[in-house]
């Protein structure tokens, strides 16, 4: 059938299958090299024993029915292998039901880490990752053209994406109605890059133009994905650019760049597309009828987007097949961190030999830069950022990381920059402090070579011996 397929969009296609991949590789390399020490069976929040409180129907994994780190590890390294293998496209050299096999892999791996990632894997992306690889398995491979009913469906997707993140802005925090939010926000996200200083000291009113094109990019732009070309492509680039000056500003995991994986898939470039025969009956049934089910289960973003009381970042079925996204409803106005320190002294005084340990991507040392690891994904770090703006975000696991360092743990180590401690000298006392920090004027960068100031606002976790890890008051 003609109407079903979209030959013009082949190369578009290929972009898009490629990049995926890209992503998919990064996040089961991520998950391969931290989940020993987070979730691991000695991490802080132990597979295990989620796995025991939580039945299958409600978190559908291959954990579910057997964990050992070893196997984790397995299916970690062999969703690294496939997607490399996707990337380098051997779904290209594969019959059509092969190919679609082979996109299933990734997926149902990669949903089975994050149905136990528990906190970890409580972030948008993780839904937004699974469900565009989802639609990933049913867009065919060199044998047809690309379904129209599936191009539609990713754009279905980026629409959600951008246009629910615009309206939880204008519901959310007054300053993104005022145009002032960016006065804080490069200061204040997650996890700074190294140009975010730079970003954060731009003039304000060069701030206010950037808010304000976030809100068109966000709320004008993605009604336009469904006009024709080439106005759907100049609306999709746009996207890009824009998620590319995000990229630029701070550390957001893949979340950027699988949303310009869905734009690509919008973009029409123009290729001469080779001629192929019609596609199987049993493929043009299958694809119609996940769509169909796909249409279906959208009521539940489309209701959340039209709610007054939006929320964001939540799936609506244990499989994360539609989900509803957004991201900043409310924008921190100070910035403060949690600093963790040990003491091999014998008795912990305010006078002791306290050590600082040292995050990746965390502010820590003012006078250390932040680096760039997007799209690799450090979760403990994130963490780290919740854990500061309130004790009841680290509730589940920041015990045990203390536990974990008074132990010298390996695992728990390799995801830290750098502890003040040999391996076998641990300390005897681990403490954590709050801090308020804000980024250095011009004139203090230059005078000190800082570009964080800090300042101490309290005691975070008194100091904790491995007898009996201490509450938090």
């Amino acid at each position: 059938m003609d109407w079903f397929v979209a030959p013009d969009y082949w190369t578009s296609r290929l972009v898009f299958q490629r990049a995926l991949a890209g992503v998919y590789l990064v996040a089961f390399l991520t998950a391969a090299l931290q989940f020993r020490a987070l979730m691991g069976e000695r991490g802080m929040l132990p597979v295990p024993r989620f796995v025991a409180q939580v039945r299958f129907r409600a978190a559908p994994s291959v954990f579910q029915l057997h964990y050992s780190d070893r196997f984790f590890a397995l299916c970690a390294w062999a969703g690294c292998a496939v997607s490399a293998a996707l990337l380098a496209g051997l779904d290209s050299m594969v019959p059509l039901w092969g190919a679609m096999l082979l996109w299933l892999v990734p997926w149902a791996l990669y949903l089975s880490i994050v149905n136990v990632g528990q906190t970890w894997y409580s972030f948008g992306w993780e839904s937004l990752l699974l469900e565009v690889g989802f639609l990933a398995v049913f867009l065919g491979n060199d044998e047809v053209a690309p379904p129209v009913v599936v191009l539609f469906l990713l754009r279905w997707i980026l629409f959600r994406v951008e246009f629910g993140a615009g309206l939880i802005k204008m519901r959310g925090d007054e300053c993104w109605r005022k145009l002032t939010c960016l006065d804080h926000h490069h200061e204040t996200q997650p996890m700074p890059g190294p140009l975010s200083w730079f970003f954060h000291h731009l003039p304000k009113p060069l701030h206010r133009v950037e808010v304000a094109a976030n809100h068109f990019t966000q709320l004008v732009v993605p009604i336009l994905l469904f006009t024709p070309q080439p106005i759907a492509s100049a609306a999709a680039a746009l996207m890009i650019v824009t998620q590319l000056w995000l990229v630029l500003s701070g550390n957001f995991s893949w979340l950027n760049w699988i949303t310009i994986v869905l734009a690509l898939s919008a973009l029409r470039f123009p290729s001469d597309p080779p001629r192929v025969s019609d596609a199987p009956l049993w493929f043009e049934v299958v694809v119609l009828a996940v769509a169909a089910l796909l249409v279906f289960l959208s009521y539940r973003p489309v209701a959340n987007m039209i709610s007054r009381r939006q929320v964001m970042n939540r799936s609506f079925d244990p499989l994360h097949l539609v989900n509803t996204y957004g991201a900043f409803g409310s924008v921190s106005r100070t910035r403060y961190e949690v600093v963790v320190e040990g003491t091999a002294d014998d008795v912990p005084r305010e006078e002791s030999d306290w050590r600082e340990y040292e995050f990746k991507g965390k502010p820590g040392d003012p006078r250390r830069w932040p680096r760039q690891f997007a799209p690799y994904h450090l979760r403990l770090d994130w963490l780290m950022w919740f854990a500061a703006l309130s004790p009841a975000y680290a509730g589940p696991w920041f015990g045990a990381l203390v536990e974990r360092l008074l132990e010298n743990d390996r695992d728990t180590l390799k995801l830290l920059r750098r502890s003040p401690f040999p391996p076998d000298e641990p300390p005897r006392f681990v403490r954590a402090r709050l801090f308020r920090y804000r980024y250095t004027t011009w004139r203090e960068l230059r005078e000190t070579g800082a570009c964080w100031e800090r300042v101490y606002v309290r005691e975070y976790l008194p100091p904790t011996r491995l007898a009996g890890v201490a509450q938090r008051s």
